[in-house]
């Protein structure tokens, strides 16, 4: 260390001057490839359309939602106790609602959609105790995939057979 220094490190690297040449000319390659920076009122002029009539179809999502997924297969559980899982349900069905529904098809002992504690607002499922599993078996069939109040139903069997209340 030379002793006019101040102990600190000086900024300029040993052969700095080639590198920085190298920099310079990569960074001219960067800036002629890189599109010009639209100002804000030329972005909120393409957003709503500049009048011309010609509209782009937007590929961003609004509100900042993620893009659509291919629609997924809920799983389908086997019907191996007259408990039923009814899923897909529309936030203004009541149990009164689901009653009437599986009536159609066999006997019901319990309809029971599951909602929130504290707000009482409905989850979107249910699950419906039929008087027997043959019962259970044909209202999947009948039910399954069926339009109710909006919404099409995904009618299973319940993976657990006893009711499970958390605390």
């Amino acid at each position: 260390m030379n002793s006019y220094s101040s102990g600190r490190r000086s900024r300029r690297s040993r052969g700095g001057g080639r590198r920085r040449d190298n920099h310079e000319r990569f960074r001219g390659q960067q800036e002629k490839a890189k599109p010009q920076k639209k100002t804000f009122w030329q972005r909120v002029a393409a957003f709503f359309g500049d009048g011309t009539g010609t509209k782009k179809t937007a590929t961003a999502t609004r509100n900042g939602a993620q893009p659509s997924r291919p629609p997924r297969k809920p799983e389908t559980v086997e019907v191996t106790s007259p408990r039923l899982y009814v899923g897909n349900l529309s936030f203004d069905a009541t149990e009164s609602d689901l009653f009437e529904l599986f009536n159609g098809v066999g006997h019901v002992q319990n309809a029971e959609v599951v909602s929130y504690r504290h707000n009482q607002r409905s989850k979107g499922f249910a699950f419906v105790q039929m008087q027997t599993i043959e019962e259970a078996k044909r209202a999947v069939q009948e039910l399954h995939d069926k339009e109710f109040l909006g919404r099409r139903l995904v009618v299973s069997g319940a993976k657990s057979s006893e009711h499970q209340i958390r605390s």
